[in-house]
Parts: C-alpha cells; structure tokens; sequence
C-alpha cells in the first residue's frame, strides 16, 4: 500500500483545514486507518483512527471534539477534518494503514501497529 497525505498549510487560530490520504495497491477496506502527528523534537503522536466498517473510530485527548475521521473504501481514501484548528496542532501530519488486527485504544494509537506509512503534510497555525 501506497500512501499520500495532501491538504496541509497555514491557517490561523480557529480555522478549519481538510486533509486527504489516498492509497494505491490494495484496497483500504481490510486495514486500520489512521492519522499521526509529528512536531520538531518529538515522537509521532496519535491523532485519530477509524476502522474500516466503522467498527470503532478513536481520538486522542488532544483533538477529540475538535477534528473528525472519515473514509471512504471505494476511493480508497481517508480525511481528517480538523475545525478549532490551535497553534498547538502546528505539526507534520501522516496517514497510516495497519493490516494488524487491533481493536482496543492503546493498540490503535501505537504507531508501532501500523505497517504503512505516507509521506507527511505539513499543518501550520499562526495564533
């Protein structure tokens, strides 16, 4: 599977920005989507992730509320619309497909589970 994150910029506080991951060489429906975040100096935090029938859709504290994960199979496509955008959601951005069975919380958040990873978009908030 192949993956590309898009719809990164500058917005300011309290904006809204859409980001797109679409896939190429096997169909989404049978993985685990997800996206991360990466700011300078640190490790990959979980952002959101949503199974591929809907069977569960998680948040992290951070965002929960405030961002919401959609996917469409057929497309082969995952976004993450992000609203009450802060400075500190300022970070690169990075969709992920896991093929590993994981259902619960701690499981969807490790990035460790994830066995494909697209190139990141950047998301920048000026305050």
């Amino acid at each position: 599977v192949q993956l590309q994150a898009s719809g990164g910029g500058t917005v300011q506080a309290g904006g809204s920005l859409r980001l797109s991951c679409t896939g190429s060489g096997r169909p989404f429906g049978r993985y685990v989507m997800g996206w991360f975040r990466q700011r300078p100096g640190s490790g990959r935090e979980f952002v959101a992730a949503r199974h591929s029938n809907g069977d569960f859709t998680y948040y992290g504290d951070s965002v929960a509320g405030r961002f919401i994960i959609s996917r469409d199979n057929g497309d082969n496509a995952v976004y993450l619309q992000m609203n009450s955008l802060k400075p500190d959601d300022a970070a690169v951005y990075y969709c992920a497909a896991s093929s590993v069975r994981i259902t619960t919380r701690q499981a969807v958040g490790f990035p460790g589970k994830y066995d494909f990873w697209g190139r990141g978009t950047l998301v920048t908030v000026s305050s």
